[in-house]
């Protein structure tokens, strides 16, 4: 078997450009795969067919291979957006390699360790809101756990005092107005520069019991999340910014995480997640792999999630009533809170291509927050 094509289709789905790939072959077997939107919307198209011409005619069960290959004939650390593209690769290579072998994924990884994939789904507002959402998620689909912002007030104008009290009365309201048994997590957003201000933070949620706190700090430097983690009450997490093995290997050997989250449409793939894996088991780190994506990047991580030890939790974005409802075939839908596991060989999921096509790009980038003073904030 040979890889013949790679195909890409970039369109908007929901709030964002999402760019989606084709890898086909020689005996009619093709694989599907999703990009993160880390950069310019029209970047999948150009590095695809740049990595085409690295590994056409290469037999797509050859998965490590390839992978590696292309990280040596990049020469160079890929960075954002091309992690994106072969992440994607990736992606179609084990939706390939699943349908030739007449097997689901999760087989090729050592078959499941669970029966289903636990989920929770994003919220926002006040905490009428929040907690009238979280009731009509669970009515409709089972989740019993979800994740919103800490933040009630400006954080920019507002005395950092009054930032963390009135972040602890929303959530002692939420869980005033919600089951105790239901769990609520906390996404500070790396907005917050000075650690000190995280910790105080992460103080004034911890009375109530958060799940975990997300990201507070930028990731870059390491020392700051040790020493953060060390004085903290919460499962701190973290990782949806890092790429590849190597710098997950750097956050844990620091101690400075409980929880990792690495993108499967950006570290690099399913082949790269099962190393950052193995890393984080040995040493005694979860993994709540981030996954604000589409239904194509859900099921990579469903067939991750159902054959990884260390997996605690998947975050999820429910693709009815949007675009994707148009585009993919048989999504992954939760029942009681988790997503069932298929039995079908590849990923378990197809797109509708003629649909796709149609699908126009709507120009997205990311906003700076603009401070009082004219400067910039962290996103």
């Amino acid at each position: 078997m040979k890889i013949t094509a790679i195909k890409t289709y970039a369109g908007t789905f929901g709030n964002r450009s999402r760019g989606l790939l084709k890898v086909e072959t020689d005996e009619g077997l093709y694989g599907w795969g999703e990009a993160y939107s880390v950069g310019p919307d029209k970047s999948v198209e150009p590095i695809a067919d740049y990595i085409f011409e690295m590994i056409k005619g290469e037999d797509p069960r050859r998965i490590e291979y390839i992978m590696l290959k292309l990280f040596q004939q990049f020469r160079f650390p890929p960075g954002g957006t091309g992690l994106a593209v072969m992440s994607a690769v990736d992606h179609a290579l084990w939706d390939i390699s699943g349908k030739a072998a007449g097997l689901p994924v999760y087989m090729l990884l050592g078959g499941t360790v669970r029966d289903r994939v636990r989920v929770y789904h994003g919220i926002g507002g006040n905490a009428k809101n929040v907690a009238e959402r979280a009731h009509e998620l669970h009515e409709t689909w089972g989740f019993t756990v979800f994740k919103t912002s800490p933040y009630q007030v400006d954080i920019e104008a507002e005395r950092w005092g009054r930032v963390c009290s009135a972040a602890a009365r929303f959530f002692e309201d939420v869980r005033a107005a919600t089951p105790d048994g239901w769990e609520f997590a906390f996404d500070p957003h790396a907005r917050i520069f000075e650690p000190v201000r995280a910790l105080q933070l992460a103080n004034a949620l911890a009375p109530y019991d958060p799940y975990f706190y997300e990201e507070p700090l930028r990731p870059e430097h390491l020392p700051a999340w040790s020493r953060l983690r060390s004085q903290m009450q919460v499962p701190l997490a973290t990782g949806e910014s890092l790429y590849t093995r190597f710098e997950f290997l750097e956050l844990m050997a620091a101690q400075g995480a409980d929880i990792i989250q690495p993108d499967v449409c950006v570290c690099g793939g399913l082949l790269e997640m099962r190393k950052i894996a193995a890393i984080a088991e040995a040493h005694y780190v979860t993994m709540a792999p981030h996954n604000p994506m589409g239904p194509l990047a859900t099921a990579v991580n469903v067939h991750f999630a159902a054959a990884t030890p260390s997996f605690k939790i998947l975050e999820y974005v429910l693709p009815v009533g949007t675009e994707w409802e148009q585009c993919i075939i048989d999504p992954y839908l939760p029942e009681d809170g988790y997503l069932p596991l298929r039995d079908t060989p590849g990923l378990g999921i197809d797109v509708d291509e003629e649909t796709v096509k149609d699908n126009e790009v709507v120009h997205w980038q990311r906003t700076c927050y603009v401070r009082p003073d004219g400067s910039t904030g962290y996103i």
